[in-house]
């Protein structure tokens, strides 16, 4: 195992502990594994908490800042974060308008989350819920019941923050945040396995020339397996596979997103395939977004997620926001 780490089991201490030191903008809580905007709870906005296991970085602690998230709860590596942490950020971060939980749907997540919304609202917290399930790779797999959350997390908290941002109430924030995942959909390829610190070995057996069509952001087996195939091949499979169940009638958000071990040489090359896809589909593309922001530790591979936008989403998406890993307009 070649790593850049101490040790396994301070892993997640030591990237909290480091994250502070780099963005004195945010409250880290390295002890109760919690991080917040500094100027949280801001008056008269809705709070909006996310989190899941550690791993997917910049998800989603990377996401935290104004015109986005106000806290996120980070758990051990591909492990869901704990209710006392979630009940923590909502109290952080309620200004008395109330909280939106964004959860992707992990049975581990989903349940954490639920457990958290009873125990903040018997503190006096208004809570909603969005869960995201976006991937249409595979159904009822590995950890799910039901679609996984992936890629259009980022859109959900983006969007929704923007929302949070100018003021909307909760019922408005949660019902935009429910419309960008009914109206986007992920498909994840993986080129290598993952390696966790603990288990210091890949999490799953993929051998050389060999990919995984439709995979989880946690190693999670995806549609099928086949021999390595060209960036025009995949980017033909993955986006044929989104618009065959989203079926977009107006511009679409694009997001080609690395799983964290590709490099965005190959992230570009691989986004002018996607771009060509969906032209020769007539898809419009209203604004694209390309890098590693929902990953999966040392994973090669990427993942394709459109949103379909009307004029609000895109208005919201293009809101300023500032957070260490998406930032404009500020």
């Amino acid at each position: 195992m070649r790593m850049l780490i101490n040790v396994a089991e301070t892993v997640v201490a030591d990237a909290l502990r480091g994250m502070a030191a780099a963005h004195p903008r945010l409250t880290v809580d390295v002890e109760n594994r919690v991080v917040v905007r500094s100027d949280a709870p801001v008056p008269g906005r809705v709070g909006l908490v996310s989190g899941g296991g550690s791993g997917h970085e910049p998800l989603h602690g990377g996401f935290v800042g104004p015109g986005m998230l106000s806290a996120a709860c980070p758990g051990e590596v591909f492990t869901s974060p704990v209710p006392d942490q979630m009940v923590r950020a909502a109290a952080a971060v309620d200004s008395g308008q109330g909280v939106l939980f964004v959860v992707k749907n992990y049975t581990g997540d989903v349940l954490n989350f639920d457990m958290a919304a009873e125990l903040a609202e018997d503190e006096g917290i208004q809570v909603a819920k969005v869960v995201v399930d976006d991937d249409v790779a595979v159904s009822d797999s590995t950890f799910t019941a039901g679609r996984r959350g992936t890629g259009a997390t980022l859109f959900v908290e983006k969007i929704a923050g923007a929302a949070a941002e100018e003021g909307a109430p909760l019922e408005r924030v949660e019902a935009i945040a429910r419309q960008v995942n009914a109206s986007s959909r992920s498909f994840g390829v993986a080129l290598s396995a993952v390696t966790t610190p603990a288990k210091g070995t890949p999490t799953f057996d993929l051998p050389p020339g060999e990919l995984e069509l439709g995979i989880g952001i946690h190693g999670e087996p995806g549609r099928e397996r086949r021999p390595m195939m060209t960036s025009g091949e995949i980017a033909d499979f993955a986006v044929d596979a989104v618009l065959e169940d989203l079926r977009p009638t107006r511009p679409v958000l694009a997001l080609v997103n690395g799983m964290g071990a590709t490099p965005l040489l190959e992230l570009y090359g691989f986004n002018a395939e996607v771009q060509r896809v969906l032209s020769a589909r007539g898809v419009a593309v209203a604004r694209t977004l390309v890098g590693n922001y929902v990953t999966s530790l040392d994973m090669a591979g990427c993942s394709v997620t459109l949103c379909q936008v009307d004029e609000e989403l895109l208005r919201l998406w293009d809101a300023p926001v500032e957070t260490p890993a998406l930032r404009w307009g500020r």
